[in-house]
């Protein structure tokens, strides 16, 4: 049975597809016409200090918040239902997904419901190449998390964490 509020989300999805569509093939010397596809993907504009460079994907938007000096590299998803908070100076590498979402693990329930939990990232965090954050993580500020990671769980302020699943290889300075 779909619900007003499944009804609301799928719109909502559909708007952001078709925004990040578009977005996706602008020239990219086109600034205006990123910033104002950005502006619908993230329901109002973006701190001039925040650089995302296309293609980027998402399914809602209004669930990320961007501190000054954000870095999004080409390629990334975010999945913010369940909220994504990036903090000053965040670096971004291509291929990065924020992933807020997922399904209960129990068979008889994956098909019925999803489960979310927000993604912190703090101040002056450079995400590697190709790597997962997923749901309910929060990565200190100041670490590293190598090309490649899957972080499942938190990440301390200055360390280096790497590997599927990630773990802390060393501190960082």
């Amino acid at each position: 049975m779909r619900t007003a509020e499944f009804a609301s989300h799928a719109e909502r999805i559909a708007e952001v597809t078709d925004a990040t569509s578009r977005l996706n093939v602008l020239p990219f010397s086109d600034h205006e016409g990123r910033a104002e596809l950005l502006s619908v993907v993230f329901g109002g504009p973006l701190p001039d200090s925040v650089t995302i460079y296309p293609p980027f994907f998402t399914e809602c938007g209004l669930h990320t918040t961007f501190g000054e000096n954000v870095f999004v590299n080409q390629g990334c998803t975010f999945m913010d239902k369940g909220g994504i908070r990036l903090g000053d100076g965040v670096m971004i590498a291509p291929k990065v997904n924020l992933i807020t979402g997922g399904h209960p693990l129990r068979l008889a329930e994956r098909r019925e419901h999803l489960v979310f939990a927000p993604i912190t990232v703090e101040d002056d965090v450079w995400i590697g190449a190709a790597a997962t954050i997923l749901q309910g993580v929060t990565i200190g500020a100041g670490a590293v998390v190598a090309a490649g990671a899957v972080v499942t769980r938190d990440v301390p302020a200055r360390t280096l964490v790497a590997g599927v699943p990630a773990q802390v290889i060393k501190t960082v300075g």
